[in-house]
């Protein structure tokens, strides 16, 4: 049984050993292959540098050819050049020899033009110098002609105006005697009239003082109530409120005081003076930025309109009165004080003539 084991296995290595043994012969056959066709390549391949070199070298012995005819073209050539240049030298001392005859011949020809041009500019200057003396001469004869005819015209001319002179003169004369008599009569009548507007003024000047003194009297004896010149002077705060035109009850009580006290004068004044009672609003320096006043100019007018018209409400006539505002523009104290501030916010009441 053991011996039957033992053959059994000999027989199962030999079909690897095959095995084997067939591959590496086929790797030997594909190494030959490999190698032949390498060879293959390698003899292609140097056979055709083999027929590039046959080439080559079939270019070389031709070249050698051509550089043997181009040694025998080249010592033909520089014999060529050899006489070339003797004949050349000749040529040039004979070309030199024209140069200098040329180059002389050439200088009389310049100097000759020079010449030529010299005398035609002196030929052309000539000529239009005997142009313009005839042309002065032809324009001298007609401006001697004109210019006589033109003094005549001129003549005639200061003749007429020294007769019209003097008619201007006798005119003249006359207007003078008329102005100094008009300036006489004009003086005269400025004197009557001076004398009767110092009349009217001092028939003003004597209601202005009645009416300041009633004023005063009706609004009582006050130390902020000034009379300054021309002008009766109260302080804006006795009327409004700080920033206001608006008259509140005791204003409006005060301003139908001096409404009464108005209509009493006016009715003692003549009707033969044109009068009119002014009210002007002032304000302190310091700047107002409200809707309704943009500026002191907008309250200070604001003031003396709202006065005016309470006045004309009161019976007033209304071309009695005018209202103007100056806004800070003219203060009685420049100074930055409380006290002057109080003194520049105020209203001016003026009877004055129209």
């Amino acid at each position: 049984m053991s011996s039957f084991v033992r053959r059994r296995r000999a027989f199962d290595i030999w079909p690897g050993f095959v095995d084997a043994l067939t591959s590496l012969i086929m790797v030997m056959i594909f190494v030959l292959l490999i190698f032949a066709i390498g060879q293959f390549a390698l003899s292609d391949t140097l056979a055709g540098k083999n027929r590039a070199l046959d080439a080559l070298n079939a270019k070389v012995a031709e070249l050698a050819k051509t550089l043997s005819l181009s040694e025998e073209q080249k010592l033909a050539l520089d014999a060529r050049a050899k006489e070339l240049a003797a004949s050349l030298g000749t040529i040039s001392g004979e070309r030199d020899a024209a140069s200098g005859e040329a180059a002389k011949l050439n200088a009389d020809v310049a100097a000759l033009t020079a010449l030529k041009q010299q005398l035609e500019a002196q030929i052309a200057s000539m000529a239009a110098q005997l142009d313009s003396s005839k042309d002065d001469l032809v324009k001298q004869t007609e401006l001697t002609s004109a210019a006589s005819a033109q003094v005549e015209l001129l003549n005639r001319q200061l003749a007429a105006l020294n007769e019209q002179l003097g008619k201007i003169q006798a005119a003249l004369d006359i207007a003078d005697k008329d102005a100094k008599a008009k300036d006489a009569k004009i003086a005269d009548l400025g004197k009557q009239l001076n004398v009767a507007l110092a009349n009217r003024v001092g028939e003003l000047e004597r209601y202005r003082s009645e009416f300041f003194g009633k004023l005063r009297a009706a609004l009582g004896e006050r130390s902020d109530v000034r009379i300054v010149g021309d002008r009766f002077v109260l302080p804006t705060d006795i009327l409004f409120d700080s920033a206001s035109a608006e008259l509140g009850p005791e204003a409006q009580e005060r301003l139908a005081t001096l409404a009464q006290t108005v209509k009493e004068v006016a009715a003692e004044i003549p009707s033969g003076i044109d009068w009119v009672l002014r009210i002007d609003g002032h304000t302190d320096k310091r700047p107002i930025h409200t809707a309704q006043f943009p500026s002191n100019w907008e309250l200070s007018s604001a003031r003396a309109v709202a006065i005016v018209k309470y006045l004309v409400v009161q019976g007033i006539p209304a071309h009695r009165v005018s209202a103007n505002g100056f806004g800070s523009f003219q203060p009685i104290d420049n100074a930055d004080t409380p006290e002057a501030y109080a003194k520049n916010r105020r209203i001016e009441i003026q009877l004055t003539n129209r």
